[in-house]
Protein backbone atom coordinates (compact mmCIF):
# COMPACT_ATOMS: atom_id res chain seq x y z
CA UNK A 1 0.00 0.00 0.00
CA UNK A 2 1.28 3.43 -0.96
CA UNK A 3 1.74 5.72 2.08
CA UNK A 4 -0.33 8.92 2.26
CA UNK A 5 1.78 11.94 1.18
CA UNK A 6 3.02 14.30 3.81
CA UNK A 7 1.44 17.76 4.02
CA UNK A 8 4.50 19.22 2.31
CA UNK A 9 4.33 16.64 -0.51
CA UNK A 10 0.63 17.32 -0.98
CA UNK A 11 1.23 21.05 -1.28
CA UNK A 12 4.01 20.43 -3.79
CA UNK A 13 1.69 18.23 -5.86
CA UNK A 14 -1.03 20.89 -5.79
CA UNK A 15 1.48 23.52 -6.85
CA UNK A 16 2.54 21.33 -9.74
CA UNK A 17 -1.06 20.83 -10.84
CA UNK A 18 -1.79 24.56 -10.69
CA UNK A 19 0.87 25.30 -13.27
CA UNK A 20 -1.21 23.39 -15.81
CA UNK A 21 -4.35 25.41 -15.14
CA UNK A 22 -5.33 28.29 -17.42
CA UNK A 23 -4.17 31.64 -16.11
CA UNK A 24 -6.19 34.82 -16.59
CA UNK A 25 -5.96 35.87 -20.23
CA UNK A 26 -4.40 39.21 -19.43
CA UNK A 27 -1.63 37.39 -17.55
CA UNK A 28 -0.81 34.97 -20.34
CA UNK A 29 1.87 37.24 -21.72
CA UNK A 30 4.13 34.38 -22.78
CA UNK A 31 1.47 32.38 -24.59
CA UNK A 32 -1.74 34.00 -25.81
CA UNK A 33 -4.11 36.90 -25.60
CA UNK A 34 -7.72 35.70 -25.27
CA UNK A 35 -10.54 37.88 -26.61
CA UNK A 36 -14.23 37.23 -26.01
CA UNK A 37 -16.94 37.70 -28.62
CA UNK A 38 -20.69 37.36 -28.12
CA UNK A 39 -22.83 37.48 -31.26
CA UNK A 40 -25.52 35.56 -33.10
CA UNK A 41 -24.41 32.41 -34.88
CA UNK A 42 -27.95 30.96 -34.88
CA UNK A 43 -31.34 32.51 -35.50
CA UNK A 44 -32.61 35.29 -37.75
CA UNK A 45 -29.42 37.39 -37.54
CA UNK A 46 -26.93 34.50 -37.65
CA UNK A 47 -25.11 35.55 -40.81
CA UNK A 48 -24.11 38.87 -39.26
CA UNK A 49 -22.28 37.19 -36.39
CA UNK A 50 -20.83 34.41 -38.52
CA UNK A 51 -19.45 36.82 -41.10
CA UNK A 52 -18.09 39.28 -38.53
CA UNK A 53 -16.31 36.42 -36.75
CA UNK A 54 -14.93 34.95 -39.97
CA UNK A 55 -13.47 38.29 -41.02
CA UNK A 56 -11.72 38.75 -37.68
CA UNK A 57 -10.36 35.21 -37.80
CA UNK A 58 -8.98 35.80 -41.27
CA UNK A 59 -6.74 38.47 -39.80
CA UNK A 60 -5.92 36.83 -36.46
CA UNK A 61 -5.15 33.43 -38.03
CA UNK A 62 -2.69 35.00 -40.48
CA UNK A 63 -1.17 37.04 -37.66
CA UNK A 64 -0.74 33.97 -35.45
CA UNK A 65 0.86 32.04 -38.30
CA UNK A 66 3.55 34.74 -38.34
CA UNK A 67 4.17 34.54 -34.60
CA UNK A 68 1.33 36.69 -33.26
CA UNK A 69 2.04 39.95 -31.43
CA UNK A 70 5.33 40.01 -29.57
CA UNK A 71 5.30 36.21 -29.62
CA UNK A 72 1.73 35.99 -28.29
CA UNK A 73 -1.03 34.30 -30.28
CA UNK A 74 -4.48 35.90 -30.28
CA UNK A 75 -7.37 33.57 -29.49
CA UNK A 76 -10.91 34.70 -30.30
CA UNK A 77 -13.42 32.89 -28.09
CA UNK A 78 -16.94 32.95 -29.56
CA UNK A 79 -20.25 32.53 -27.71
CA UNK A 80 -23.63 32.50 -29.47
CA UNK A 81 -26.25 34.92 -28.14
CA UNK A 82 -28.90 34.47 -30.85
CA UNK A 83 -29.16 38.30 -31.06
CA UNK A 84 -30.93 38.33 -27.69
CA UNK A 85 -29.83 40.80 -24.98
CA UNK A 86 -30.22 38.50 -21.96
CA UNK A 87 -28.13 35.78 -23.59
CA UNK A 88 -25.50 38.35 -24.48
CA UNK A 89 -25.43 39.60 -20.91
CA UNK A 90 -24.95 36.03 -19.63
CA UNK A 91 -22.20 35.43 -22.19
CA UNK A 92 -20.45 38.63 -21.15
CA UNK A 93 -20.61 37.65 -17.49
CA UNK A 94 -19.07 34.29 -18.40
CA UNK A 95 -16.29 35.85 -20.47
CA UNK A 96 -15.47 38.30 -17.70
CA UNK A 97 -15.38 35.43 -15.17
CA UNK A 98 -13.01 33.65 -17.56
CA UNK A 99 -10.86 36.80 -17.40
CA UNK A 100 -10.55 37.39 -21.13
CA UNK A 101 -8.21 40.25 -21.97
CA UNK A 102 -10.83 42.22 -23.93
CA UNK A 103 -14.27 41.93 -25.52
CA UNK A 104 -14.26 42.15 -29.30
CA UNK A 105 -16.65 42.33 -32.23
CA UNK A 106 -20.04 42.13 -30.52
CA UNK A 107 -22.89 42.29 -33.03
CA UNK A 108 -26.02 44.38 -32.49
CA UNK A 109 -27.33 47.34 -30.54
CA UNK A 110 -29.60 45.63 -27.97
CA UNK A 111 -26.96 42.99 -27.25
CA UNK A 112 -24.10 45.47 -26.96
CA UNK A 113 -26.18 47.68 -24.68
CA UNK A 114 -26.86 44.67 -22.45
CA UNK A 115 -23.09 44.17 -22.12
CA UNK A 116 -22.22 47.85 -21.58
CA UNK A 117 -22.87 48.09 -17.80
CA UNK A 118 -20.60 45.07 -17.26
CA UNK A 119 -17.95 46.58 -19.50
CA UNK A 120 -17.95 49.79 -17.50
CA UNK A 121 -18.13 48.04 -14.14
CA UNK A 122 -15.15 45.77 -14.82
CA UNK A 123 -13.25 48.21 -17.07
CA UNK A 124 -12.83 45.60 -19.80
CA UNK A 125 -11.87 46.98 -23.24
CA UNK A 126 -14.88 46.64 -25.57
CA UNK A 127 -13.59 46.92 -29.10
CA UNK A 128 -15.24 47.22 -32.50
CA UNK A 129 -18.92 46.45 -31.83
CA UNK A 130 -20.97 46.00 -34.99
CA UNK A 131 -23.46 48.79 -34.21
CA UNK A 132 -23.80 52.48 -34.97
CA UNK A 133 -26.08 53.33 -32.06
CA UNK A 134 -25.49 56.65 -30.34
CA UNK A 135 -26.19 55.09 -26.93
CA UNK A 136 -22.87 53.25 -27.22
CA UNK A 137 -21.08 56.48 -28.08
CA UNK A 138 -22.72 58.89 -25.64
CA UNK A 139 -22.06 59.17 -22.80
CA UNK A 140 -18.36 58.56 -23.44
CA UNK A 141 -16.88 55.36 -22.02
CA UNK A 142 -13.13 54.98 -21.87
CA UNK A 143 -13.48 51.22 -22.37
CA UNK A 144 -15.41 51.36 -25.67
CA UNK A 145 -13.81 51.84 -29.10
CA UNK A 146 -15.66 52.04 -32.44
CA UNK A 147 -14.15 51.49 -35.89
CA UNK A 148 -17.39 52.31 -37.77
CA UNK A 149 -19.47 55.39 -38.36
CA UNK A 150 -22.72 55.94 -36.44
CA UNK A 151 -26.30 55.43 -37.55
CA UNK A 152 -26.62 59.21 -37.42
CA UNK A 153 -23.93 59.35 -40.13
CA UNK A 154 -25.64 56.70 -42.23
CA UNK A 155 -29.19 58.02 -41.96
CA UNK A 156 -28.05 61.59 -42.62
CA UNK A 157 -26.44 60.38 -45.85
CA UNK A 158 -29.59 58.49 -46.87
CA UNK A 159 -31.88 61.45 -46.19
CA UNK A 160 -29.55 63.83 -48.06
CA UNK A 161 -29.57 61.51 -51.06
CA UNK A 162 -33.35 61.13 -51.09
CA UNK A 163 -34.17 64.81 -50.64
CA UNK A 164 -31.56 65.79 -53.24
CA UNK A 165 -33.56 63.61 -55.66
CA UNK A 166 -36.75 65.40 -54.64
CA UNK A 167 -38.04 62.43 -52.62
CA UNK A 168 -39.36 63.90 -49.39
CA UNK A 169 -42.14 61.49 -48.41
CA UNK A 170 -39.99 59.11 -46.38
CA UNK A 171 -41.29 56.25 -44.21
CA UNK A 172 -39.40 54.13 -41.70
CA UNK A 173 -39.63 50.37 -41.19
CA UNK A 174 -37.85 49.58 -37.96
CA UNK A 175 -37.08 46.83 -35.51
CA UNK A 176 -39.00 47.35 -32.27
CA UNK A 177 -36.00 47.69 -29.96
CA UNK A 178 -33.03 49.94 -29.24
CA UNK A 179 -31.50 49.32 -32.68
CA UNK A 180 -34.66 50.32 -34.49
CA UNK A 181 -35.07 53.33 -32.23
CA UNK A 182 -31.47 54.41 -32.88
CA UNK A 183 -32.08 54.32 -36.62
CA UNK A 184 -35.42 56.09 -36.33
CA UNK A 185 -33.77 58.80 -34.21
CA UNK A 186 -31.21 59.29 -36.97
CA UNK A 187 -33.83 59.57 -39.71
CA UNK A 188 -35.96 61.99 -37.68
CA UNK A 189 -32.91 64.09 -36.87
CA UNK A 190 -31.92 64.32 -40.53
CA UNK A 191 -35.49 65.08 -41.67
CA UNK A 192 -36.00 67.70 -38.98
CA UNK A 193 -33.01 69.63 -40.33
CA UNK A 194 -35.11 70.07 -43.49
CA UNK A 195 -38.38 70.71 -41.67
CA UNK A 196 -39.67 67.24 -42.55
CA UNK A 197 -40.85 64.23 -40.57
CA UNK A 198 -41.46 60.54 -41.38
CA UNK A 199 -44.48 59.91 -43.58
CA UNK A 200 -45.23 56.67 -41.69
CA UNK A 201 -43.56 54.27 -39.25
CA UNK A 202 -43.96 50.49 -39.13
CA UNK A 203 -42.36 48.05 -36.70
CA UNK A 204 -41.29 44.41 -36.53
CA UNK A 205 -40.19 42.46 -33.48
CA UNK A 206 -36.55 41.41 -33.20
CA UNK A 207 -35.89 37.93 -34.68
CA UNK A 208 -39.34 37.95 -36.35
CA UNK A 209 -40.49 38.19 -39.97
CA UNK A 210 -44.11 39.07 -39.13
CA UNK A 211 -44.28 42.28 -41.15
CA UNK A 212 -48.00 42.41 -41.95
CA UNK A 213 -48.76 45.26 -39.54
CA UNK A 214 -45.79 47.27 -40.81
CA UNK A 215 -46.92 46.85 -44.42
CA UNK A 216 -50.40 48.04 -43.44
CA UNK A 217 -48.96 51.06 -41.63
CA UNK A 218 -46.67 52.14 -44.47
CA UNK A 219 -47.88 51.07 -47.92
CA UNK A 220 -51.24 52.95 -47.92
CA UNK A 221 -49.34 56.21 -47.26
CA UNK A 222 -47.49 55.75 -50.59
CA UNK A 223 -44.12 57.11 -49.45
CA UNK A 224 -41.41 57.87 -51.99
CA UNK A 225 -38.97 55.68 -50.06
CA UNK A 226 -38.80 53.42 -47.01
CA UNK A 227 -35.73 53.53 -44.80
CA UNK A 228 -35.30 50.13 -43.16
CA UNK A 229 -33.71 49.71 -39.74
CA UNK A 230 -33.80 45.99 -39.08
CA UNK A 231 -31.88 42.77 -39.79
CA UNK A 232 -31.80 41.04 -43.16
CA UNK A 233 -34.59 38.48 -42.80
CA UNK A 234 -37.24 40.95 -41.66
CA UNK A 235 -36.11 43.56 -44.20
CA UNK A 236 -36.34 41.02 -47.00
CA UNK A 237 -39.77 39.93 -45.78
CA UNK A 238 -40.98 43.54 -45.72
CA UNK A 239 -39.66 44.30 -49.21
CA UNK A 240 -41.44 41.29 -50.68
CA UNK A 241 -44.68 41.91 -48.79
CA UNK A 242 -44.73 45.62 -49.61
CA UNK A 243 -44.20 44.96 -53.30
CA UNK A 244 -46.90 42.30 -53.25
CA UNK A 245 -49.20 44.92 -51.71
CA UNK A 246 -48.50 47.23 -54.64
CA UNK A 247 -45.72 49.45 -53.32
CA UNK A 248 -43.44 50.68 -56.12
CA UNK A 249 -41.14 53.03 -54.21
CA UNK A 250 -37.54 52.77 -53.08
CA UNK A 251 -35.97 50.81 -50.23
CA UNK A 252 -32.96 52.09 -48.29
CA UNK A 253 -31.11 50.20 -45.55
CA UNK A 254 -28.37 50.98 -43.06
CA UNK A 255 -25.26 48.80 -42.97
CA UNK A 256 -26.35 46.58 -40.07
CA UNK A 257 -28.87 44.89 -42.34
CA UNK A 258 -26.02 42.69 -43.59
CA UNK A 259 -25.49 43.39 -47.28
CA UNK A 260 -24.56 39.89 -48.42
CA UNK A 261 -27.17 38.29 -46.20
CA UNK A 262 -29.88 40.59 -47.59
CA UNK A 263 -28.75 39.93 -51.16
CA UNK A 264 -28.90 36.18 -50.51
CA UNK A 265 -32.38 36.46 -48.99
CA UNK A 266 -33.79 38.55 -51.83
CA UNK A 267 -32.09 37.07 -54.89
CA UNK A 268 -33.44 38.82 -58.00
CA UNK A 269 -35.86 40.77 -55.81
CA UNK A 270 -32.89 42.71 -54.45
CA UNK A 271 -32.48 44.76 -57.61
CA UNK A 272 -32.34 48.48 -56.79
CA UNK A 273 -32.29 48.12 -53.00
CA UNK A 274 -29.89 50.71 -51.56
CA UNK A 275 -27.65 50.08 -48.54
CA UNK A 276 -25.41 52.56 -46.75
CA UNK A 277 -21.93 51.22 -45.95
CA UNK A 278 -19.36 52.15 -43.32
CA UNK A 279 -16.50 49.92 -44.46
CA UNK A 280 -14.23 49.92 -47.53
CA UNK A 281 -15.66 48.30 -50.68
CA UNK A 282 -14.66 44.63 -50.26
CA UNK A 283 -15.07 43.41 -53.83
CA UNK A 284 -12.23 45.12 -55.72
CA UNK A 285 -8.54 45.87 -55.33
CA UNK A 286 -8.85 49.64 -55.60
CA UNK A 287 -7.56 50.21 -52.04
CA UNK A 288 -4.69 48.59 -50.17
CA UNK A 289 -6.94 47.37 -47.35
CA UNK A 290 -9.31 45.75 -49.85
CA UNK A 291 -6.42 44.02 -51.62
CA UNK A 292 -5.11 42.74 -48.31
CA UNK A 293 -8.57 41.51 -47.30
CA UNK A 294 -9.20 39.78 -50.63
CA UNK A 295 -5.80 38.08 -50.43
CA UNK A 296 -6.73 36.80 -46.97
CA UNK A 297 -10.07 35.51 -48.28
CA UNK A 298 -8.28 33.73 -51.12
CA UNK A 299 -5.75 32.14 -48.76
CA UNK A 300 -8.59 30.86 -46.57
CA UNK A 301 -9.48 28.36 -49.27
CA UNK A 302 -12.94 29.63 -50.08
CA UNK A 303 -14.36 29.31 -46.56
CA UNK A 304 -15.35 32.99 -46.57
CA UNK A 305 -16.93 34.97 -49.39
CA UNK A 306 -15.96 38.64 -49.61
CA UNK A 307 -18.66 40.76 -47.98
CA UNK A 308 -19.03 43.92 -45.91
CA UNK A 309 -19.69 42.16 -42.60
CA UNK A 310 -16.54 40.06 -42.74
CA UNK A 311 -14.59 43.11 -43.96
CA UNK A 312 -15.72 44.85 -40.77
CA UNK A 313 -14.40 41.98 -38.68
CA UNK A 314 -11.11 42.10 -40.58
CA UNK A 315 -10.72 45.86 -40.16
CA UNK A 316 -11.58 45.68 -36.45
CA UNK A 317 -9.01 42.91 -35.92
CA UNK A 318 -6.34 44.88 -37.75
CA UNK A 319 -6.91 48.06 -35.74
CA UNK A 320 -7.07 46.14 -32.46
CA UNK A 321 -3.77 44.46 -33.27
CA UNK A 322 -2.10 47.80 -33.92
CA UNK A 323 -3.14 48.93 -30.46
CA UNK A 324 -1.92 45.67 -28.95
CA UNK A 325 1.47 46.03 -30.62
CA UNK A 326 1.87 49.47 -29.08
CA UNK A 327 0.76 48.27 -25.64
CA UNK A 328 4.09 46.51 -25.00
CA UNK A 329 5.36 42.98 -24.56
CA UNK A 330 3.28 42.24 -21.44
CA UNK A 331 0.18 44.34 -22.05
CA UNK A 332 -2.40 45.23 -19.45
CA UNK A 333 -5.91 46.37 -20.26
CA UNK A 334 -4.98 49.91 -19.28
CA UNK A 335 -1.93 49.79 -21.54
CA UNK A 336 -4.12 48.68 -24.45
CA UNK A 337 -6.61 51.51 -23.90
CA UNK A 338 -3.79 54.06 -23.67
CA UNK A 339 -2.16 52.66 -26.81
CA UNK A 340 -5.40 52.85 -28.78
CA UNK A 341 -5.98 56.42 -27.61
CA UNK A 342 -2.47 57.23 -28.81
CA UNK A 343 -3.08 55.94 -32.33
CA UNK A 344 -4.31 59.30 -33.58
CA UNK A 345 -5.13 59.09 -37.27
CA UNK A 346 -4.18 55.62 -38.46
CA UNK A 347 -4.41 54.75 -42.17
CA UNK A 348 -5.06 51.08 -42.95
CA UNK A 349 -4.61 51.66 -46.67
CA UNK A 350 -7.58 53.55 -48.04
CA UNK A 351 -9.55 53.53 -44.79
CA UNK A 352 -8.57 55.48 -41.69
CA UNK A 353 -9.51 55.50 -38.03
CA UNK A 354 -8.78 58.32 -35.63
CA UNK A 355 -8.75 57.79 -31.86
CA UNK A 356 -7.80 60.12 -29.04
CA UNK A 357 -8.22 60.34 -25.30
CA UNK A 358 -11.48 62.23 -25.78
CA UNK A 359 -12.88 60.48 -28.85
CA UNK A 360 -13.17 56.71 -29.37
CA UNK A 361 -15.34 56.88 -32.52
CA UNK A 362 -12.74 56.05 -35.12
CA UNK A 363 -14.62 56.80 -38.34
CA UNK A 364 -17.44 58.80 -39.88
CA UNK A 365 -17.04 57.25 -43.33
CA UNK A 366 -20.31 56.32 -45.06
CA UNK A 367 -21.29 55.75 -48.69
CA UNK A 368 -24.23 54.29 -50.60
CA UNK A 369 -24.33 51.05 -52.58
CA UNK A 370 -27.03 49.25 -54.54
CA UNK A 371 -27.93 45.58 -54.98
CA UNK A 372 -28.20 44.16 -58.49
CA UNK A 373 -30.54 41.40 -59.60
CA UNK A 374 -27.63 38.95 -59.81
CA UNK A 375 -26.81 39.45 -56.15
CA UNK A 376 -23.84 41.76 -56.59
CA UNK A 377 -23.21 45.12 -54.95
CA UNK A 378 -22.37 48.23 -56.96
CA UNK A 379 -21.24 51.64 -55.76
Amino acid sequence: MRPFPSRRQALQQLAGLSTGLALPAFAQSDRRIVLGQSCATTGAAAQLGIQMNHGARLYFDALNAQGGVNGQAIELRLLDDGYEPERCKANTEQLIRDEVFALFGYVGTPTSLAALPLVNQHKVPFFGPFTGAQALREPFSRSVFHVRASYFDETALIVRQLTALGLKKIAVFRQNDSYGQAGLDGVQRALAAQNLQPQAIGTVERNSVDVAAAVQAIVPKAPDAVVQISAYKSCAAFIRAARKAGYAGNFYNVSFVGTQALADELGKDGRGVVISQVMPYPFSTTTAISREYLDAVKRSGGKTKPNYSSMEGYVAAKVFTEGLKRAGRNPSREALVAALEGLGRHDLGGFSVNFSGRDHVGSQFAELTMLTEDGNVKR
